[in-house]
Parts: structure tokens; sequence; C-alpha cells
């Protein structure tokens, strides 16, 4: 939740006119916007809520369930595809983001009013933030732990050791997670407008050079949310989706029709995995550059341009969001081996009794044998 060009004027305006003896102990007054509102923004506050709530109910609904079956399967015996750690704790991020939304819902019903008080509008920033983080940095292990998987011929790190150094590498990415999300969500102020009373939940920077601040939790936010995992991400799934052309099929699998088929399934959700983040996350960060180079002066701020990175910001924030319910189709409901995770966790809870259970056994078996070719080719994804 980053502040705009508009909302900084608005604080910069009134710098020397906080009000503390209001009733609120740690809010300080703040002007109307400096530049004529160019669209309705209780349309636009509106048309958020709806795309949250949306966001909402299917990201919370969708990465739940991942998380019980994923859950669920670990403690069965047998073999476990070795990104599932990874895939267990983004279930998790990008379910905990989902849990904020109703907040931010409640505040843009209200035109941004803020009714909870400083200490939730931290702690609710920064659990945003962190999970947010963290769903983009696990995507990031994903595709390396992936690449390395087959680049070391399908047996990756596998046994103890293996499970021990994922799990180190988990509490990494929450370790970095947090440190992202403090400096923004440790400026964090509850701001009373100076005209209509409202009351925001903003950053207010330090005052000998609150812009220069501003810009700079901004890049970093560009840096650590787009920049530097993206590459990663972009790089590692590229080599994994190379390894799966050049790599040659065994002797038994060298005809088989099922095994292209496989190859080319593998190389369109790759594909997805690469184009998916970009399309969510790259507008969204795009936005934000913009913003910071025309607070430094790089771009000429016009009261048009001020419109249209407001409008811009808060459109590609709600799509930068939709990849809470993207992660779980494209990393789980795809994957056969998860579906037969979801079905045998209903049928086999539901109707243990019946002959359903044998036939998913015996189904799984055969998966068990496509797969065994397909690890040493391209794998399930």
């Amino acid at each position: 939740m980053s502040m705009s060009a508009s909302e900084m004027e608005d604080l910069l305006v009134s710098w020397e006119e906080f009000n503390l003896s209001e009733g609120f102990s740690n809010i300080s007054s703040v002007d109307a916007t400096v530049c004529v509102t160019a669209f309705d923004r209780g349309a636009l506050f509106h048309s958020m809520c709806v795309l949250y709530t949306f966001i909402f109910v299917v990201g919370l609904a969708a990465n739940a369930l991942v998380l019980w079956v994923n859950v669920r399967a670990q403690r069965e015996p047998g073999p476990r595809p070795e990104t599932h750690v990874y895939i267990a704790h983004l279930a998790a991020a990008d379910l905990c983001v989902c849990a904020t939304l109703p907040v931010w819902v409640g505040s843009l019903a209200q035109g941004g009013h803020w009714a909870l008080g400083e200490a939730a509008c931290k702690l609710t920033h920064l659990l945003f933030s962190v999970n947010l983080f963290g769903s983009i940095f696990f995507l990031a292990c994903m595709s390396v732990d992936r690449y390395l998987g087959v680049a070391r011929r399908g047996d990756g790190e596998g046994g103890a050791r293996g499970r021990r150094v994922r799990r180190g590498v988990c509490a990494g990415v929450w370790l970095l997670a947090l440190a992202a999300s403090l400096p923004d969500c440790y400026f964090l102020r509850t701001v009373k407008a100076a005209h209509g009373g409202a009351v925001l939940c903003r950053p207010v920077y330090p005052g000998d050079d609150p812009v220069r601040w501003m810009v700079g939790v901004q890049l970093s936010f560009i840096l650590l949310g787009f920049a530097l995992p993206f590459p990663v991400i972009a790089v590692f799934y590229a080599l994994l989706a190379r390894a799966f052309s050049r790599r040659p099929p065994s002797a038994a699998a060298a005809c088989s029709p099922a095994l292209e088929q496989e190859r080319r399934v593998s190389r369109r959700v790759i594909l997805a995995y690469i184009v998916v983040f970009l399309g969510c996350w790259g507008p969204y960060h795009g936005v934000l550059l913009a913003d910071a180079l025309s607070q430094l002066g790089l771009v000429p701020l016009s009261c048009g341009l001020e419109n249209a990175l407001y409008l811009a910001l808060h459109l590609t924030q709600c799509l930068s969001l939709f990849h809470c319910c993207f992660n779980p189709i494209l990393y789980n409901f795809i994957n056969r081996n998860y579906r037969y995770d979801l079905m045998k966790a209903f049928i086999f809870k539901y109707s243990t009794r019946t002959g359903l259970a044998r036939l998913i056994d015996a189904s799984n078996a055969s998966d068990a044998e496509y797969s065994a070719v397909a690890v040493e080719n391209p794998p399930q994804i």
C-alpha cells in the first residue's frame, strides 16, 4: 500500500500545521489535494472494493484448500515433490494477504477513512507487506529449486539434508520479507485530513527531506519486489524449459506421444509462470517507478500526470493482488499429483468403505509409472 504523489503533496502542503489536540493523540492535520481530481474517486474506491472482495473470496478459498491438502499429504508415507515445502509456504503467504483485504475494503468503502487506530494501521500493513514479499520470494525460490532438480537429473537434494536446506531457505525468506517490510511500516501514522474529518493510514516521513525518504522506500519496494525476483524467475524457468527440450528421452520412451505431449504442456506451464508474474506485478512496479521519478523531478509532474498516476497506482495494485488467485491454479490445481492428493483427501475422508478409494490407488499407480518416465525427461511441474 504505497503512497502516491498526490497523497504526498497533501502532507507537504500542511507539513507545519500538525494538530495533536483534537482528540487524536498521534494524528496530524492534512489539507486537501493540490490538483483538481479529474475522475470520480468514489467510483474508483467502490470498484476497488468489488475487486478486493472477489480476490478475498477466491484467494482465501483456493489457498486454504491448497494448504490443507499439502499439510494432509505430508503426514502420509511416501515421497513428496521437492517443492512441496515452498508451495505450502506460498499458500500460507497468499492466504494471509487475502485475510487482510476486508480491512482495506472497509476503509475504501468509507472513502479511505481509517477507523481502527494507529496500532492496527501498522500491524495490518506489516502483515500484508511481509506476506506479499514472502509470496514473491517463494516463487523465486521454487524456480531455482525446480531447475536444480532437473539439472541433477531429477534426484535433486533429497533426504533429510534436503529438507533441512529447504526449511532453512524458508526461514530466511520470512526474515528477508520482514526486513523489507519494516521501513515503510515504521513511518505509518494515522493522519487527520484538515477538510472532511477523515483519518488516513499513511506514511509520514522525517521532515528534513520527506520526498527522498518516500522515493527511497518506493525504489526499495521495486528492487525487492520485482527488479530482483523477476529476472531470477524468468532465467531459471527459461533454463528449465531448455533442459526439457535438450534432454534426450530414454529408449523406452523415445517414441512415446504421451511423453512429447507432456513436454509441450510443461513448456507452456513454465511460460505461464513467467507471463502471469510479469502481468500481475509489472504494471504496478512500472507505475510506481514513474511516480518515484516524478517526485525526484526527473519527469515533469503536471496535474494531468498526477491524476493518471493516482488512478494507475490504485488499479495496478488491485491487478497485482490477483496473483493470490493465480498461484493456486498454476502451482497446484494443474498438477496431476496435487489433483490426486485433493481427490484422495475428499474421497478417502467420506468414502473410505467404497471401491472409490481402491480405484484412486490404482489410478495413482499408473500415474506413478508415467511420472517415472517423465522424471527422466520433463518431470511434473
